[in-house]
């Protein structure tokens, strides 16, 4: 999986911001950063929709995610709603479909239906959003949960409580972490701490946060960025190498955590 992709929380929402949000995901596209990220969920599938314009004719360019209800999570439910974000995103196949939070469809049911997706050739892996490590650990006792691909989490550097425990066990068990809102919906690009330390190293607050997440092994980023020029600008933090006295003056503004922490989701 891509290290480096694009979210589209929000996009869709706007028909008068449409050609502008395609042309940033194009844009990302031709930077190299391949993943895409979306839901059933945002704007109603219209976010779908836009990135169903921005991959036309570059499909086999992209690692396309999306991700299904909760309440959509049945047998029953599940193949419909796949069908319907196909629909919307004008491609046969989707490279990873995540359910988005646990709901009150048993697991079983769900693990048993993305596996019958993989088998029909709908979706070539599946994976889970705002997972903790309980919630993992009861997947993968499952018959079929150990084939989870990927955990989506809300991780950035003021929000570390994955570091404590659900970090390491993905990492131990080769399941990829998708960091979304890495930039804690704009506020880590107005922190002034941070942007000190960018100023020094000659970059942006929302380039060194990026670069702080990509710093992880198997972690991958998805910032949303609905303009060209944010698109380009996320792309150079991919060039950010941080040393280790930068780590640690990180730290001392956002401490690691010394405790299990709740999940925490937006």
């Amino acid at each position: 999986m891509p290290r480096l992709g694009m979210g589209t929380w929000h996009m869709g929402e706007s028909a008068a911001q449409r050609a502008t949000e395609v042309a940033a995901l194009r844009e990302g596209i031709e930077l190299g950063m391949r993943l895409i990220d979306t839901a059933e969920m945002y704007a109603d599938g219209r976010a779908e929709e836009v990135v169903a314009e921005a991959i036309k004719g570059r499909r086999d360019d992209v690692f396309l995610v999306t991700k299904f209800y909760p309440h959509h999570a049945s047998r029953k439910e599940l193949v419909a709603a796949c069908e319907r974000s196909l629909e919307r995103l004008g491609v046969d196949g989707i490279d990873l479909y995540l359910l988005h939070w646990r709901g009150r469809v048993p697991l079983e049911e769900t693990v048993e239906a993305l596996e019958r997706l993989v088998e029909t050739g709908k979706v070539e892996r599946w994976g889970v959003s705002n997972f903790d490590v309980e919630d993992l650990e009861e997947l993968v006792r499952i018959a079929g949960g150990g084939n989870v691909f990927a955990d989506q989490v809300l991780y950035n550097p003021a929000r570390r409580g994955i570091e404590y425990d659900l970090l390491p066990w993905c990492r131990k068990r080769g399941v990829d972490v998708m960091a979304y809102s890495p930039l804690d919906e704009g506020a880590l690009a107005a922190d002034r701490r941070l942007a000190g330390i960018a100023s020094r190293l000659g970059v942006t607050a929302s380039q060194l946060a990026i670069a702080w997440v990509l710093r992880q092994e198997g972690v991958c980023a998805i910032p949303k960025a609905s303009r060209a020029e944010h698109v380009r600008a996320n792309a150079k933090a991919r060039e950010i190498r941080l040393d280790e006295a930068t780590l640690r003056e990180i730290d001392r503004i956002f401490p690691p955590p010394s405790r299990k922490q709740r999940l925490e989701i937006i």
